[in-house]
């Protein structure tokens, strides 16, 4: 067996481990139809993962469905975890081999940061979903609704060239120029993020389609220009508010 041959096999063996590890930490969650046409598993669901780095997809709660996480307001055995107007909607794990994995949802969902999840979904401007306790949970910072794990990707195509945008890329990015974690300690980021576009140097090398102006053919850009749509903009938003605050050291105290 040459050496060639043997590299090759284990470069095989090595992806389709890779792959049956990513295989294994998915899990899937069944949710009444309702929770579904609501968009609320949509917004729901890239949040857990991002957090956990178990990916979630979901599927209509039906009878005999098969899943490792159940959602629904008719549920033998499950936990309350959040009600819709004056329906409470009930959680508890299926019967599949991913018991752990569902634990793990569970316990997230019912957490601080996932009762606050639900509380931010408000795809018109109010939200759609409270504690089942009807405490109310105020949600802290923007209401974002874009796609993270496309925010991600897409920080990293356009943003990644300046910014060190999270872990993926923090060798690189400009010196100068702020990582994502350090904006996101700003009391204003999420105005700097929705609107980079206004913000210099941005503007002399950025169009958003049917926003900003054409570019000055006098002026041409100073460097590769980019071309980014509000559908990426709000991608990009729901990626940086995944992402934690740089920890800043106090300030120097003189005597």
């Amino acid at each position: 067996m040459s050496i060639r041959w043997r590299l090759g096999l284990a470069a095989m063996l090595m992806l389709a481990a890779a792959g049956a590890e990513a295989e294994e930490r998915r899990i899937t969650v069944a949710a009444s139809p309702d929770l579904i046409g609501s968009g609320l598993m949509k917004h729901m669901l890239p949040r857990f993962s991002l957090k956990t780095s178990i990916r979630a997809n979901a599927i209509p709660l039906e009878p005999g469905v098969e899943a490792d996480v159940l959602i629904g307001p008719a549920l033998d055995g499950g936990r309350p975890v959040f009600r819709g107007g004056k329906t409470v909607y009930l959680a508890g794990s299926g019967e599949g081999a991913k018991q752990a994995l569902a634990e793990r949802f569970l316990d997230w969902l019912a957490s601080d940061i996932g009762q606050r999840t639900v509380a931010a979904f408000a795809p018109d401007g109010k939200p759609l979903y409270e504690p089942a306790a009807g405490a109310k949970v105020e949600a802290k910072g923007p209401v974002v609704t874009g796609d993270a794990f496309a925010g991600e990707r897409l920080s990293l195509v356009h943003c990644g060239r300046c910014h060190v945008v999270g872990e993926k890329n923090r060798m690189g990015g400009i010196g100068s120029t702020p990582s994502f974690a350090m904006l996101r300690t700003l009391g204003d980021w999420e105005r700097r993020f929705r609107a980079f576009f206004t913000l210099n140097p941005h503007p002399a090398f950025t169009q958003v389609p049917g926003v900003t102006p054409p570019f000055d053919e006098a002026r041409p850009p100073p460097i590769a220009p980019l071309e980014i749509t509000l559908a990426d903009i709000d991608a990009i938003l729901a990626y940086a508010a995944s992402l934690a605050p740089a920890e800043l050291a106090e300030p120097l105290k003189y005597e």
